[in-house]
């Protein structure tokens, strides 16, 4: 694995989906001695619900009714 000239790394998909590593987790450095962690922040992924709530506020295309939306629901 390379670091880019950017200083970015690509951590494996493996890797990301153990940790639950999703965009925008917060993450932190730790250094001891010659080796570096990375760690989640806690408390990031207290935040993670609400964002996406946030980002998918407003980004329906179809008006349709509370009731409209269950009877599709509910067949």
């Amino acid at each position: 694995m390379r670091i880019t000239s950017k200083g970015q790394v690509t951590i494996p998909i493996e890797i990301r989906e153990k940790m639950g590593l999703l965009p925008n987790t917060e993450v932190e450095f730790q250094i001891e001695g010659n080796i570096v962690r990375l760690k989640r922040e806690t408390g990031s992924s207290s935040r993670r619900p609400r964002d996406l709530i946030n980002r998918m506020r407003r980004k329906a295309t179809v008006e349709m009714t509370t009731d409209e939306i269950l009877a599709l629901t509910r067949g």
